[in-house]
């Protein structure tokens, strides 16, 4: 698709309201899904993170990095075992946990941040008590390991960043406070947490499906808004269910606490961020 100069110009001075609505406000990108090991996704990604903070947007990335810590126990000859959609975090899968997401990944986007223009700054949740947790428990007491529970997050590091024209990178990973320990963290609960902790205006949860589906088997029944206190009653339907029911309630948490309005949205599509945050056409499911 070719388009002419006036066209491009035309496309810009559209986006123009949205940039005003979001200039000095805080952003933050779950980032996590295909939109992490496709290439091509992930260069689209950095580029949408990099241009919003260039017309003044303060955009924070909150990562994980599932596919990478498999892929490094499987090297190590572990398997990876998951418990009720979380991974069981034995010591040595806590140990490979911290090694990838606040080394390899968390660095690879740092550098991917500044190849393509922009300041990204590594921070990991251990790091000035950014995160604080307790081993994770439900109502059946089931085993999840060094699986953590965000207790207290404090946004003064993330704050100093940005103000310093950085671009924050956070790593799911958090001090422990009921043990000698630091604990894995879900990357959807730790954006949400620290979302609320910064009074941000947008949270946007990536994930690989194109949002809350009132039939999980067709594309086109997208709920394109949700208010939270309609979310009960779709749990209740079934419309919302399993691996859904978490994101959902981080979004709806996050509303709750003072974020304006929260999105899941298709990581696999080539510059969804933009979309959403700077045109009419959005994408995804926004709660609100």
């Amino acid at each position: 698709m070719n388009f002419d100069a006036e066209t491009k110009a035309n496309i810009l001075v559209e986006a123009l309201p949205y940039i005003q609505e979001y200039y000095g406000q805080t952003v933050v990108v779950k980032y996590g899904g295909n939109a992490m090991i496709n290439e091509e996704l992930k260069d689209a990604v950095i580029h949408d993170i990099v241009l919003l903070s260039l017309v003044g947007i303060k955009v924070v990335v909150v990562h994980g990095g599932g596919p990478e810590i498999s892929e490094m126990l499987k090297k190590i000859g572990k398997e990876s075992k998951f418990v009720k959609g979380l991974r069981y975090t034995d010591r040595e899968t806590m140990d490979i946990v911290q090694m990838v997401l606040c080394g390899k990944v968390n660095k690879d986007l740092v550098t991917l941040l500044s190849k393509a223009g922009g300041k990204g700054l590594g921070l990991g949740g251990m790091d000035g008590g950014l995160f604080r947790a307790k081993r994770l428990t439900d109502e059946e007491s089931t085993d999840f390991g060094y699986v953590g529970d965000i207790v207290d997050v404090n946004p003064q590091p993330v704050i100093d960043t940005l103000s310093k024209g950085y671009i924050p990178v956070v790593s799911t990973v958090a001090e422990g406070i009921d043990a000698d320990t630091n604990y894995n963290i879900n990357a959807d609960t730790a954006a949400a947490k620290l979302a609320i902790a910064l009074g941000a205006k947008k949270l946007i949860l990536l994930t690989d499906v194109r949002g809350l589906l009132r039939d999980a088997k067709d594309e086109e029944t997208l709920i394109h808004k949700l208010k939270v206190s309609e979310v009960p009653a779709l749990i209740k339907e079934g419309v919302i269910s399993g691996g859904m029911i978490p994101k959902v309630d981080c979004c709806v948490e996050a509303v709750r606490k003072g974020v304006e309005r929260a999105n899941i949205q298709d990581g696999r599509v080539p510059h969804s961020i933009l979309i959403e945050l700077l045109s009419k056409v959005g994408v995804g499911t926004m709660f609100h």
